[in-house]
């Protein structure tokens, strides 16, 4: 079996979703397993009405109406006749939501989210699948929810392998077309979970493992992994072939086109991922599997922004000593930090983060007990992986460089834009 994965911006309309069906007919479809993300900005969509809910804002029902009018225009592009089922169906997921959403009682914002936001996954894998077999190709619908078992870590949660890999080797069915939804899972409770944002190429890699899957495939709207991200680099180059090694290091520095946890599973059962083009799907894009570390050799660039510089020295000049670095680590664990680069010296410890969970005032409140507290917000961290002078001055013109730090391979840069 092979699986593929498309996300929002291949469903994104009704040509995006007619294309998907078109990339089917050209590469096969039969015993195939596709992984659907929500459409468009539809994720984006879902976190205003969260917020709305909490805020108790008078704009909460226009901000589920405008989910409801984008997704009632691509079923009207879609379909002639509007007593089709799926216009019924897709009513009936907005019902459940605004009564989820009317009898809640649960103050948990994450779990909120979760129950929320992951309609959006739902909704577009029903369009797709209804749409599929209306234009003669057939295909299973299946609710990941009742695959996928995870903890109840909400927004960031962790897999069962065990329950899943039974659940995935019962529930989907061989030598068909099988559609489901990427990014979600479901606790003990059954309440729904997600796996973090871009979670849905790790959903790809999950249900691979689980089949022992021939190949993955994540189809994205370039033609395949490049050296560095089009919309902040120019003159990228395409990566023909990564090693799983290379691959896991481009995702754990951030690189945006791999999800950092797809690679893990799949370099166990040592399943090749191919990264290609919905726009030309015929194309090879890019090979991830055992072989060249990276094919052509070349300096890659990866960029987080919107971070957040944090600065601890000691209050009374004396060392920052294990003891207290474990502190530090426990307390950025506690309040959903995600650390992407650290660096000390006797008196001080800086720690570039994301902080995607907005904890960040709760946390200084503490730190400021103990330490000194310094931070620069809005910077951004630049990671070069075999990086030489060229590539390295690339990064830094007309930036102020805050932090630089290397290893034999790898160049990564904290910096702010000069006004």
């Amino acid at each position: 079996m092979r699986v593929f994965k498309f996300g929002g911006a291949s469903v994104k309309d009704a040509d995006g979703i007619k294309n998907v069906y078109d990339v089917l007919q050209k590469v096969g479809h039969e015993d195939v397993l596709v992984v659907i993300s929500a459409m468009g900005k539809t994720t984006n969509a879902m976190e205003v009405v969260v917020r709305n809910y909490f805020d108790k804002s008078a704009e909460l029902k226009a901000s589920i109406q405008e989910v409801k009018k984008y997704h009632n225009q691509i079923l009207l592009d879609l379909f002639d006749d509007e007593k089709h089922a799926v216009f019924a169906a897709v009513n009936t997921l907005f019902k459940d939501l605004e009564y989820f959403l009317e009898h809640n009682k649960s103050p948990n914002y994450n779990f909120v989210y979760d129950q929320v936001v992951s309609m959006g996954e739902i909704i577009s894998t029903t369009i797709v699948s209804h749409y599929f077999n209306h234009s003669g190709l057939k295909n299973q619908w299946v609710d990941v929810r009742e695959l996928i078992k995870t903890d109840n870590t909400y927004r960031d949660a962790v897999v069962d392998w065990e329950q899943t890999q039974q659940n995935i080797k019962k529930g989907i069915k061989k030598k068909t077309l099988n559609i489901t939804q990427g990014f979600l899972g479901s606790d003990e409770n059954s309440f729904t979970t997600t796996l973090g944002r871009e979670g849905s190429d790790y959903s790809a890699a999950i249900f691979a493992y689980c089949l022992n899957a021939e190949s993955v495939t994540i189809w994205k709207d370039v033609p395949g992994v490049l050296n560095a991200d089009p919309r902040y680099f120019e003159n990228t180059t395409l990566l023909n072939q990564i090693s799983y090694r290379e691959a896991i290091e481009l995702a754990f520095y951030g690189a945006s086109v791999i999800h950092p946890k797809t690679l893990q599973p799949l370099q166990k059962k040592e399943i090749p991922l191919y990264v290609k083009s919905f726009i030309n799907p015929l194309l090879p894009g890019t090979s991830v599997s055992k072989g060249a570390d990276l094919e052509p050799q070349t300096s890659c660039f990866i960029v987080k922004k919107d971070q957040l510089l944090i600065s601890l020295s000691s209050l009374d000049f004396s060392f920052i000593m294990e003891e207290n670095i474990s502190e530090i680590f426990s307390l950025l664990h506690k309040y959903k930090m995600k650390v992407h680069l650290i660096q000390n010296s006797a008196i001080s410890f800086s720690v570039c983060v994301d902080d995607k969970f907005g904890n960040f005032n709760e946390l200084k409140t503490i730190l400021s007990k103990k330490f000194k507290v310094t931070y620069n917000d809005d910077v951004s961290l630049y990671t070069i992986r075999h990086f030489n002078d060229k590539s390295a001055d690339a990064v830094t013109k007309n930036r102020e460089v805050l932090v630089r730090q290397l290893s034999r391979e790898t160049l990564q840069i904290v910096t702010k834009e000069l006004n």
